[in-house]
């Protein structure tokens, strides 16, 4: 067993999103910790990027203020060796292609492995053009975890069996974000994906309150929140780790 399949045996998983670096890696640090302390099951560290397609404007936001910050990849590689003598859990990057390109696939996954990070989230990679990245990340133990949303139709099958650590199952059209509403038919999604696989399934995108949360672990595993996070971080500054830890425990009781 992977040990991101790990963070879902013990019940329904909660993989918060923070932006490393907003707005400073040391506030970072403090909201993974607390994440962690309130029962986070999987974080997801996005690595900042000057152009993040996937994001709504909250968590684009959030890319230029830790860029405009000095974040840079090296440092965030730097804050996960810090995280790594005390967090225990399973750690994912969400980046984007151009990121690991720029830096060289085989330096930055090589460097994944041996920092502790567990996967790799690429929501511009198509998955037909996953083998740029695969093969590296196979050699040096490191899940490419794939994605799969409402438009993905008669291609969820292939996804699903070929999918390693986790799917992440896109709960709504567009760009990330908080949405009042989940409206879209998930049910048959994930029934294709339970047939195909026995790889856990997380829904993002859109899950904001611990209701949507609670709602959405009745059909996965798991649920991802971001936007709600980043939107604490923007209201509170470096004060934002209490609050982003009293957040996580109303999302970890919700779906309990």
């Amino acid at each position: 067993m992977s040990k991101i399949k790990k963070a879902f045996a013990s019940g329904k998983a909660f993989i918060p999103f923070i932006t490393c670096g907003d707005p400073d890696l040391t506030t970072t640090a403090e909201c993974v910790r607390e994440m962690v302390k309130n029962g986070a099951s999987l974080i997801e560290l996005g690595i900042p990027f000057s152009d993040p397609t996937a994001e709504g404007v909250v968590i684009q936001n959030a890319n230029l203020r830790a860029l405009s910050g000095g974040t840079t990849t090296d440092k965030v590689f730097n804050l996960v060796r810090d995280l790594r003598r005390d967090v225990k859990i399973p750690m994912v990057f969400m980046t984007y292609a151009n990121v690991v390109f720029g830096y060289g696939a085989e330096k930055f996954i090589s460097t994944c492995a041996a920092i502790g990070i567990d996967g790799l989230i690429l929501p511009d990679l198509p998955f037909e053009e996953k083998d740029e990245f695969l093969p590296i990340c196979k050699r040096h133990g490191v899940d490419l975890i794939s994605m799969i949303a409402p438009t993905s139709e008669n291609r969820i099958a292939m996804i699903a069996k070929e999918a390693e650590g986790f799917l992440y199952i896109v709960s709504s059209l567009g760009v990330t974000g908080t949405r009042s509403k989940i409206v879209t038919d998930l049910a048959p999604i994930i029934k294709v994906v339970r047939e195909n696989t026995n790889v856990p399934c997380a829904i993002g995108f859109g899950i904001s309150t611990p209701e949507q949360a609670r709602e959405m672990s009745r059909l996965a595993d798991g649920v991802i929140i971001g936007s709600a996070i980043i939107k604490l971080l923007e209201r509170h500054g470096t004060a934002a780790p209490k609050f982003i830890g009293e957040y996580t425990r109303t999302i970890t009781d919700a779906i309990a």
